[in-house]
């Protein structure tokens, strides 16, 4: 393994225009309108019940300490609701702390580009309703709080404590790295130490069933310095798929297949898993996990399952957009090359998960394929779970839709034509927050002589090998300068994107390693790379059958889609022209094309040579869709 580190998002100053509007929508209106919604005052919304949850286990907790019995209520659902639960018990997913977790990031990092007294002041008082819903022995989970704390650590398979542990431990490291407040912190590390006593070593063998506490543990240790906390993970880790099947033990079980455990990724011990599959979401946070011990522990078996299941993600599992997960069915993997449009699920928190695994693999070996599908992400699947104005949500991301089919089509149910203000299960909305305000974080790495570049944007750094100030039209004309301002004499790795067949540097005959150009910087200098956004036909795999004679358009890093609104409804009738000469209108691509002539009289009828019609095409940045209203929307066309 090559290691590196990420350089602190505190250290990295965002200035380019593109992703500076995006950081100061989430600050300005996603977090305050988040907020809203998690205290269950957006009108006509979906109820999030999340901080509901937390006062009543405060209360609750407050009355058994006084000596008052609290009434149980029944613990064998993943969901309640007023219809199927009483009222004075929790409502909501199992998993509903994890929201104002995230929520919590969310406002970590963005003070860290922007302070700001009220939303910390805002951010301290939710700190202070999660602390006042701690048990005394460190337990923190209101489900089991309120409904019956003697069922805690029972049903790991499905309740999630360790899910919601693990966003609290991830928002806890970051609200401490940024303002020195570790009251949350404290309280974590609290729930963390009951953790390791009832799974370390000698206590139960079990792991979680929806992953992430393997890489908030990770977090932990790496904030704290506490190795039991990275032990801990390391067990989890090694435990999971290992027989007798630990989900099979806590339901009393014997004999149980494996298939059973696929949706959990808990059907093979880990290093015998060499295709990803089950849930999505679970499956990138279990190897992010993976990846995160790997490189700690210096485990090269470990590291080799993550490569071969990053490859089996990027090279037969994803969608061009930088989706993952292709059936609602679970919200999973499938198969190989299974990767239709109008059916995709795309959950935006699996794009989010992919980038997360990405940077962790590119903190293990210094590869350009990583930084590319984190690029691949965040300018498509993962910009288009939010709406322009920071006030409604993807939680799915297809690559076609046709509004009608998902009225009446049940198999499309979990299509939605546009962004919902709430969603009941809202883990993609604060997800895509945390991520947008950390966004700095994902630009650098460095190790003791090299800083890497993983993405272009205008920004300023600064770190003990150099301060450097980025000047990128990357999006526009591909060209990036970088002013250097060398402390000591370092390297600087440049990655070349993926989409750039033609490149050159102000610096010449720089050293090229797996995607990254290399150059010795030996004081102050200004280097600049050029990059060539061309606009391309990207043709899929002929193994993803929904895309024979079809193309998708893309330039740069950027995939572009057709809408009903700029083409008029029926999509599927259009094509591109041989010879479509495609050109730039402002954020818009421009092509020729035809459209099929419709035959409405007709089911059948013998073969002729279709009629068609020249017409002008326009393409729309795919994460700009659906926001001027219900339409068409496709990805790919016929070509």
């Amino acid at each position: 393994m090559e290691k590196s580190i990420p350089v602190s998002n505190k250290n990295v100053e965002i200035t380019d225009s593109f992703w500076i509007n995006k950081i100061e929508l989430v600050r300005k209106e996603v977090i305050p309108y988040q907020w809203q919604a998690l205290n269950d005052k957006i009108e006509n919304a979906e109820s999030s019940y999340s901080l509901k949850n937390l006062r009543l286990a405060a209360e609750v907790l407050s009355k058994r300490k006084r000596g008052e019995k609290t009434p149980v209520f029944p613990t064998d659902k993943w969901h309640y609701t007023p219809e199927n639960a009483d009222k004075n018990s929790f409502l909501g997913w199992v998993f509903q702390d994890s929201d104002p977790a995230k929520w919590i990031e969310a406002v970590a990092y963005s003070l860290q580009n922007t302070p700001d007294t009220e939303l910390e002041s805002l951010a301290d008082s939710a700190i202070d309703l999660i602390c006042s819903a701690q048990a005394e022995n460190g337990y923190l989970d209101s489900f089991y709080t309120i409904n019956n704390p003697d069922k805690a650590f029972t049903n790991l398979r499905d309740h999630h404590e360790l899910y919601c542990f693990g966003h609290l431990a991830e928002a806890a490291t970051a609200y401490c790295n940024t303002t020195g407040k570790n009251k949350l912190l404290n309280a974590v590390c609290r729930f963390a130490d009951l953790i390791c006593d009832v799974f370390g070593e000698n206590g139960k063998k079990g792991y979680g069933g929806h992953e992430i506490a393997e890489m908030a543990l990770v977090k932990l240790y790496e904030t704290t310095g506490n190795e039991r906390y990275l032990n801990t993970a390391k067990l989890f880790i090694e435990r999971r798929g290992t027989r007798p099947y630990y989900f099979d033990i806590e339901r009393g079980i014997k004999n149980s297949n494996k298939i059973d455990y696929i949706y959990n990724q808990a059907h093979l011990p880990v290093r015998e898993q060499n295709q990803a599959v089950g849930h999505a979401v679970r499956g990138v946070y279990l190897y992010s996990g993976m990846a995160d011990v790997a490189r700690l522990t210096d485990n090269e078996s470990l590291f080799k399952a993550c490569e071969t299941l990053f490859d089996d993600i990027a090279n037969k599992k994803m969608y061009i957009t930088g989706g993952i997960g292709s059936t609602k069915d679970g919200e999973a993997f499938t198969f190989a090359y299974d990767l239709p449009n109008d059916l995709a699920y795309a959950e935006t928190c699996a794009s989010i998960g992919l980038v997360f695994f990405a940077r962790r693999m590119l903190q293990a070996d210094f590869n350009s394929k990583y930084a590319d599908i984190m690029e691949r992400c965040l300018y498509n699947g993962i910009l288009s779970g939010m709406a322009e104005d920071g006030k409604s949500f993807f939680y799915v991301n297809p690559l076609e839709v046709h509004p009608t089919a998902c009225k009446y089509d049940s198999r499309k149910s979990h299509i939605k034509p546009v962004r919902q203000k709430w969603f009941d299960c809202a883990c993609c909305p604060p997800n895509l927050a945390r991520l947008i305000s950390d966004y700095g974080e994902y630009c650098f790495t460095e190790n003791e002589s090299t800083l890497f570049v993983n993405l272009y944007q205008s920004a300023r750094t600064s770190t003990d090998k150099a301060e450097i100030e980025i000047h990128s039209d990357y999006l526009n004309s591909g060209r990036v300068e970088f002013k250097i301002k060398a402390k000591t004499p370092f390297t600087l790795a440049l990655r070349i994107p993926f989409w750039s067949n033609h490149f050159k540097f102000s610096k010449e005959n720089p050293y090229i390693r797996k995607g990254y150009a290399y150059f010795d910087i030996n004081g102050d200098e200004t280097l600049t790379a050029e990059f060539n956004p061309e606009i391309k036909m990207i043709k899929c795999n002929s193994n993803v059958r929904e895309n024979i004679g079809k193309v998708a358009v893309m330039r740069g890093p950027i995939v572009y889609c057709l809408e009903e609104k700029d083409n008029e409804s029926n999509l599927h009738l259009l094509r591109l022209a041989h010879n479509p000469k495609f050109s730039l209108d402002g954020e818009f691509i421009t092509a020729n094309g035809y459209r099929e002539r419709e035959d409405s009289n007709r089911l059948y009828y013998e073969y002729s040579e279709a009629e068609e019609t020249l017409v002008k095409l326009k393409f729309l940045p795919y994460y700009r869709w659906a926001n001027r209203g219900e339409n068409e929307m496709s990805v790919y066309i016929r070509y």
